[in-house]
């Protein structure tokens, strides 16, 4: 039978290497849950990193739409995870021509309870024509924009089954739709894009 030789005593962590390296790594979690869970899921930015990296926008939107949920379904909390959209790979949007109206066409199918987001880069006053069309259920979304340290909200809708117009940038930066179906049966949304813009992405 093999025997393990023992370590020895000059091998084995001290009490005081140990204490570091725990405090160590809570230091490092209290710094993750400051500059990204915080923001990214409630909208609260102490130190201004979630606003430079975008996150403390989208803990906005959620927290938002966790009201709508809790006014449809009484009370009921939004469990989602919004890490899936801010790690999501960012799916490139479907182009195509509407006889000659359209530069660009993005459809995608939302199971319930899915989200999904479509930005698109813009500077100030550009302006972007839209028709968003949803067929099969209705979604909940939010056309909005942020960078630089601003974020607005241009429009928003609840069980919603389409809505068109135009909207103006009203500052350099990302501007798009957010959704969520918050149906009991999947829905497709077709988002017809003309103006000036660039970058067209979806899944951030």
């Amino acid at each position: 039978m093999f025997n393990a030789q023992k370590p020895s005593l000059e091998e084995l962590s001290t009490s005081k290497q140990l204490l570091r390296s725990t405090v160590m790594a809570a230091v490092a979690a209290l710094a993750i849950l400051v500059t990204i869970v915080l923001p990214a899921e409630y909208g609260l930015d102490p130190t201004g990193a979630g606003r430079v990296l975008g996150l403390t926008e989208m803990g906005e939107i959620k927290q938002e739409l966790s009201e709508e949920a809790e006014q449809d379904h009484g009370g009921a909390g939004d469990q989602s995870s919004l890490f899936e959209r801010v790690l999501a790979f960012a799916v490139p949007p479907a182009h195509a021509q509407d006889n000659g109206a359209w530069a660009d066409v993005v459809e995608f199918t939302l199971q319930p309870g899915d989200t999904n987001e479509v930005k698109m880069t813009m500077n100030k006053d550009d302006v972007v024509e839209y028709q968003m069309v949803v067929t099969g259920g209705r979604v909940n979304y939010d056309l909005h924009g942020h960078g630089g340290g601003n974020s607005i909200s241009y429009e928003k809708g609840r069980g919603s089954t389409g809505s068109e117009g135009e909207f103006t940038a009203a500052f350099p930066g990302g501007h798009g739709w957010f959704w969520r179906n918050r149906d009991s049966e999947p829905a497709t949304v077709t988002l017809r894009l003309k103006g000036t813009y660039s970058d067209l992405r979806q899944g951030e």
